[in-house]
C-alpha cells in the first residue's frame, strides 16, 4: 500500500509509465532488426545487452550507421574499465595494460582471460569486438581509438591518486566521463547526423560528462564510502571535516549537507554548457541519446540537494518522474522548461546559513537567463483536476500490476540514474 499511496501523490506518473508501458517508449527507443546483422555485430549487440541493458537501449535507438560505431566505442571503453576497476590485476601488469589498450584495438588475437570482474566477457571475447571496431569507416576508428588511449592513460593516473584539488575533480572526471562526451561528438559529426561544430567543440562536450559525472559522485557518497572509493574532493571536503567518512556520522550532518551543496552548486555550473551543447543538435535520435541523461541528472541533483538522506541512504527519482523525462526531453525548448523547473526547486530549498548561497543563487540566475521567458513550464503537460481524478482512480486498480513492471523497462529508466 506504500507504493500505491505514493504514486496517488503523483497521479502524472501513473499515466506516464502505463502510457511508457504500452507503447510510448518506442518514441524514444524504437526496435531495432538484429536479424540483419551479421554474426560478430549481433554477438557485440548481445554483449551491450548483458553489460547494460539501459545504454542498450538508447544506443540502439541512433540512427544509421551511427548506433554500429556507438556500440562498439561503448564495449572498447567497457573493457578498458573492467581492466581498471578488476583489484585482482596486479599493478605491474594493469598499468601498462591501460596504456597499451588503444593498440589491442588493431591486434586480432588480443584477449584477456584472467579477469575475475562480472564484465569479463567483453574482454575473453575481445577479438569479436577488435574486429567489428576494425569493419566499422576509419573516421569512427580513429576517434574510438583516440579516445581509448586518452582514457587509459587518465585511468592509470588516477589508480593510487585521490582526487584534491577542484581542478583534479574535473580533471579525473574529464578522464572518465568528459572524454566520453568528446568521443561521442566526434562520432556524432563524424556521421554527418551533426554539423561539424558539434565534435569541434571539446569544452561543450566535456561538459556533458563532467555534469553526469559529478551528479554520480555526488549521489553515491554512502556507496562509494562502504566500498572504500573516495571521489569527493578534499579541497572542498576537509573545509567542513577531518575525514570524508565524518560526513556519515549523525552529529556531522549539518556539515555534511553544507559540503553536499557547495558540490551540488559546482556541478550546476555545467548546465549552461548543457543547454547550449544541445541546442546545437539537429537530429531526433541524437538529441533523444543526449538529452535524457542529462534531465534525468538535474532531477537528481535537485532531490539531492539540501538533503540529508544522501548520507543516510540511496536518493533516487521516482520511476514514473523518470519516464515523464524520458517521454518530454524530446526537443530543446522542453529540455530548458525541465532545467528551469529543478533549479527553480532547489533555488526554494536554498538555506539562507548556507556557505554557499549566494553562488548558487547566482548560477541559477544563469541558468535562469538561459530559460524560456514567461511561464518556464508551457511547454510540460498539464492535467485537469477530472482528469487527475481518474488518473487516481486508475492508480487504485493498477497499482499492483505496476510494481510488476518488467525489468528491461525498469532498468532503461534508471540509465539517468546510472
Amino acid at each position: 500500500m506504500e507504493l500505491l499511496r505514493k504514486w496517488l501523490g503523483h497521479p502524472e506518473d501513473i499515466y506516464n509509465l502505463l502510457r511508457f508501458k504500452m507503447g510510448g517508449y518506442r518514441a524514444v527507443m524504437p526496435r531495432m532488426d538484429t536479424d540483419s546483422l551479421g554474426c560478430g555485430l549481433r554477438t557485440c549487440y548481445r554483449y551491450l545487452n548483458q553489460t547494460s541493458r539501459s545504454f542498450a537501449a538508447v544506443i540502439q535507438a541512433l540512427d544509421g550507421e551511427l548506433r554500429h560505431a556507438v556500440c562498439i566505442f561503448y564495449l572498447v571503453l567497457r573493457a578498458l574499465d573492467t581492466v581498471e576497476d578488476d583489484m585482482t590485476i596486479p599493478l605491474d601488469i594493469k598499468v601498462p595494460m591501460l596504456h597499451e589498450f588503444h593498440s589491442y584495438l588493431y591486434q586480432a588475437d588480443w584477449k584477456y582471460m584472467e579477469s575475475k570482474e562480472k564484465d569479463r566477457q567483453v574482454l575473453e571475447d575481445f577479438p569479436t569486438i577488435s574486429m567489428e571496431f576494425r569493419n566499422l569507416s576509419k573516421v569512427y576508428q580513429d576517434v574510438i581509438s583516440d579516445i581509448c588511449h586518452k582514457m587509459g592513460v587518465g585511468m592509470a593516473e588516477f589508480l593510487e591518486k585521490k582526487v584534491d584539488s577542484q581542478h583534479e575533480w574535473d580533471k579525473y572526471c574529464h578522464y572518465v566521463a568528459g572524454l566520453v562526451g568528446i568521443g561521442l561528438s566526434r562520432l556524432f559529426s563524424a556521421s554527418e547526423l551533426e554539423d561539424s561544430i558539434v565534435g569541434q567543440d571539446t569544452d561543450l562536450a566535456n561538459s556533458m560528462g563532467l555534469f553526469l559525472q559529478k551528479t554520480n559522485i555526488i549521489r553515491d557518497y554512502l556507496e562509494d564510502q562502504m566500498e572504500g572509493r573516495e571521489f569527493w574532493p578534499r579541497e572542498v571536503w576537509s573545509r567542513y571535516a577531518k575525514k570524508l567518512s565524518d560526513f556519515a556520522k549523525p552529529e556531522n550532518i549539518d556539515v555534511a549537507v553544507q559540503c553536499l551543496n557547495e558540490l551540488i552548486t559546482n556541478a550546476l555550473h555545467h548546465v549552461p554548457d548543457v543547454l547550449t551543447y544541445l541546442s546545437r543538435l539537429k537530429n531526433q535520435s541524437v538529441f533523444n541519446f543526449c538529452a535524457i541523461p542529462q534531465v534525468m541528472a538535474i532531477a537528481t541533483l535537485a532531490a539531492c540537494y539540501n538533503n540529508q538522506q544522501v548520507f543516510r541512504g540511496v536518493v533516487k527519482i521516482r520511476k514514473g518522474q523518470a519516464v515523464t523525462l524520458m517521454m518530454d526531453a524530446t526537443n530543446i525548448k522542453a529540455v530548458k522548461a525541465i532545467m528551469y523547473q529543478y533549479v527553480e526547486e532547489i533555488y526554494q530549498k536554498i538555506p539562507s546559513t548556507d556557505p554557499s548561497s549566494n553562488k548558487t543563487q547566482q548560477v541559477i540566475a544563469s541558468i535562469r537567463a538561459m530559460s524560456l521567458p514567461g511561464s518556464p513550464m508551457a511547454s510540460r503537460h498539464h492535467y485537469s483536476p477530472i482528469y487527475l481524478s481518474c488518473a487516481m482512480l486508475l492508480a487504485a486498480l493498477s497499482w499492483q500490476y505496476l510494481s510488476t513492471l518488467s525489468k528491461a523497462t525498469e532498468e532503461y529508466v534508471q540509465a539517468g540514474e546510472n
